[in-house]
Order: C-alpha cells, then structure tokens, then sequence
C-alpha cells in the first residue's frame, strides 16, 4: 500500500467512524404526561432538559397517532426547531407559559432548515405525528391541559 492509498483509506474509516459516532440512538426513557386538547389526549414524553432537548424524536422510526413530545423550557423565549435525523413527519406546536397554542408548523423529515417561532412567549413545544392538529380540530389560541411546570426544566 503505498502513502496515498494510506491516507485516503485513514480518511474513509475516519468518516465512518464520525458517522457512526453522530447517529443518535431514539429517546424512550423519558417521563411521560398525559396532556388534554378539547376531547383529546396524547401520551407525551417530557423534554425539560439541554441533552433530551436537543435529541427530541431523532431516530425515531414511528410515532402512535396518541404519542407525543413536549418541550419544555425554563423560561419564554424564541425557540427554532429543525428535523435533524428525525425520519418520521411531524407538526410542531409553539405554547405560551399558560398553555395556550400560540402557532402551530408542519415539519418535513431529515429538513436541517429551523423552523422559528414568531413569538418570544414560547415555554412549550408539542410534537405530534404530522396531521395531528388539523385531523383534531386544533388551532392557535387552543388551550392544552397537563403541561408539567416550566420549573422542571434546567
């Protein structure tokens, strides 16, 4: 093998170990509520930390039609949110400290553009499979119940 063939094979493995290193392993271990929307109820995992934030639904391959992630945040704010490594098609909503739907996006999968919200108000983010809010008759000035307190989140 001669230096050239060396270092171009160094560079492929290390490439591939980046890759491998990068890829997010789905989160499910996270707690759980049961949020309310008019006669509806989802199942959410709480995100109320930096890491289980920033991971959200990566890797996920599928969601239930009931299942869903909240965001939390410390205090409101501008918040952008993006499908880095997030296969599965997702609507966001963005929620004020009371739990009122501020807007709501639709998401496209693997699509690393941020989404930013218009409001600096938001302490909530809902994701829930993409559909979910127009199939349910939910809209902006909605009110979702069970939301855990912002104070949980770090």
């Amino acid at each position: 093998m001669n230096l050239r063939s060396f270092f171009l094979f160094l560079v492929l493995l290390l490439q591939l170990l980046h890759n491998l290193q990068a890829a997010p392993l789905p989160q499910h271990n996270l707690p759980k509520v049961s949020l309310a929307l008019g006669t509806n109820t989802l199942s959410a995992q709480v995100a109320a930390d930096d890491r289980s934030r920033e991971l959200g639904l990566m890797a996920r391959k599928q969601l239930d039609s009931d299942e869903a992630m909240v965001f939390v945040f410390p205090q409101p704010r501008s918040v952008n949110f993006w499908m880095k490594d997030t296969p599965v098609p997702l609507s966001i909503a963005y929620i004020s400290a009371s739990g009122r739907i501020l807007e709501t996006h639709e998401l496209k999968p693997l699509d690393e553009t941020p989404v930013p919200s218009a409001s600096s108000a938001v302490v909530y983010a809902l994701e829930v499979p993409q559909g979910w809010f127009a199939s349910h008759g939910i809209l902006a000035g909605d009110q979702i119940a069970g939301l855990p307190s912002p104070s949980i989140a770090k």
